[in-house]
């Protein structure tokens, strides 16, 4: 019982953190929506454990521990990705955008090869 109510009270710590940390636009409602989803879920397997292994069951898997190691590696393995494509879009944008800094403050050269060679 004392694990339950530790575990809880991690979710519900992370889960403040989460909603406090992110800003509001569209994309990020979504987000915390999915994400209370998600916390609720996890309540609810830390109150019945044995829900889970009935489901693990029923997908074909022996323990519920398993099946929730099944997932996280899954959802570990999504979120690695969409961190690592976000890190690419944003190196490109930074690059592009160095790119127009540059060419907006070049200046021409003050002197040109045919200019120095002519008598």
């Amino acid at each position: 019982m004392i694990i339950q109510a530790l575990l809880i009270l991690a979710v519900l710590i992370v889960m403040v953190y989460y909603l406090r940390s992110r800003g509001s636009n569209k994309s990020s409602a979504l987000f915390k929506v999915l994400f209370l989803i998600f916390v609720a879920f996890g309540v609810y397997i830390v109150l019945r454990p044995d829900d889970l292994t009935w489901l693990a069951h029923r997908v074909g898997v022996d323990r519920g521990t398993d099946l929730l190691l099944y997932a996280l590696v899954v959802a570990f393995s999504f979120t690695t990705i969409g961190t690592y494509l976000r890190f690419k879009e944003s190196e490109l944008r930074y690059t592009r955008l160095a790119r127009a800094i540059a060419l907006q403050n070049a200046e021409p050269p003050t002197g040109t090869a045919e200019t120095e060679t002519a008598p």
